[in-house]
């Protein structure tokens, strides 16, 4: 089972991850965790580049794109084969809603591209948690932003606007309300992921 977690910085993704992950470890079940940009090597080095040095947005995607297709073969497909679970912090959601909504370079054109990367690999389940971008805001406001997370809220705005038209669209796409307690949201996560195993 391949499972992914979603939504704008600051919506406490990462957090229901790691929640999630020592579920999984608790209950013995094997499980692999990657993060995007990331995951491997060259998926390290990429994303190093993606947070601190200028680009245009075709360069953007271009570079989540290749870290991606490296982290789907060098990791993601193999732990399926094996029959681990893969917990994804972030994955081509991600691109569709930052990129192709909010670098406005389209959001039908990178669905494709990542069909390129992915070699059509997608999540079983994509978590997004879903905050309202003041919230969220709020919630960064005294930590350190990267590159993209210095965007203004207009650029927020659409990225969320693009999650909820994914989340309509997609039947995979679980949307768990952010604003709750973290424990709330982990049970709910929880709950549902237990429903698909």
């Amino acid at each position: 089972m391949f499972v992914s977690f979603e939504g704008i910085d600051g919506c406490g993704k990462s957090t229901q991850v790691n929640l999630l992950v020592n579920y999984l470890e608790e209950k013995g079940i094997p499980y692999i965790k990657v993060r995007e940009p990331g995951g491997t090597h060259l998926g390290e080095k990429i994303r190093e580049l993606l947070i601190t040095q200028e680009m245009c947005a075709r360069s953007e995607l271009l570079l989540f794109l290749a870290s991606r297709a490296q982290l789907v073969e060098s990791v993601i497909k193999p732990a399926l084969k094996n029959g681990k679970i893969v917990i994804a912090d972030r994955f081509a959601h991600s691109s569709v809603a930052y990129q192709g909504c909010g670098r406005e370079l389209g959001p039908e054109t990178v669905k494709i591209l990542n069909d390129f990367a992915t070699d059509k690999t997608y999540p079983d389940i994509v978590f997004y948690i879903d905050v309202p971008v003041n919230v969220a805001m709020e919630r960064m406001k005294n930590q350190h932003k990267d590159r993209i997370e210095k965007e203004g809220k207009e650029f927020w705005e659409s990225i969320r606007n693009c999650y909820l038209k994914m989340a309509k669209e997609n039947e995979n796409f679980v949307i768990i309300d952010g604003t709750r307690t973290i424990e709330e949201i982990h049970r709910e996560i929880v709950k549902v992921f237990n429903a698909y195993l």
